[in-house]
């Protein structure tokens, strides 16, 4: 059980950014034809690869069994920890709007918390900046976040 409920670390940068193409997708065409449905599919996809990183996730299966190894790229890693934490971050905003939409009958907010999301996965997909990894290390800077949580994250901004 303990397996199932582990997060990678380190995490292939590649398929992190398939995975991050396929939110980014689904969250236009959410956006763009205004499916409501798909929220739960997102947050459910969010809460998947927090609890077990790809495990039980389609996305997440998808890039790390089928397209990543079919690639022939040098394999780039990074900390589990704050890719756990962006991965915590979408699970806000999507089960946010799936209460939004569902619960309070508000499709403009739950629409703009996923466009927000559609954003932050273009970003990390596109051109590999995750914004909650940002966030993340912005947190250990300022104490929020112990070292011990992710010590290479720390090695890392000591030599910055």
């Amino acid at each position: 059980m303990r397996t199932l409920f582990s997060f990678p670390n380190p995490v292939n940068e590649t398929s992190a950014r398939l995975v991050a193409g396929g939110v980014a997708i689904i969250s236009v065409v959410t956006v763009a034809f205004q499916q409501g449905w798909l929220l739960p599919v997102l947050a459910y996809g969010f809460l998947a690869r927090v609890l077990t990183g790809p495990k039980l996730s389609p996305l997440g299966l998808i890039a790390t069994r089928v397209v990543t190894p079919r690639l022939h790229v040098r394999a780039r890693y990074s900390p589990g920890p704050a890719k756990r934490f962006a991965q915590a971050i979408g699970l806000l905003f999507t089960v946010a709007a799936t209460i939004l939409w569902f619960a309070l009958g508000l499709h403009t907010e739950a629409l703009a918390l996923v466009g927000v999301i559609a954003v932050f996965a273009t970003l990390e997909s596109g051109f590999g900046l995750c914004v909650g990894c940002r966030a993340f290390y912005l947190g250990m800077r300022l104490g929020l976040v112990p070292p011990q949580v992710c010590e290479e994250c720390a090695r890392v901004l000591a030599s910055a």
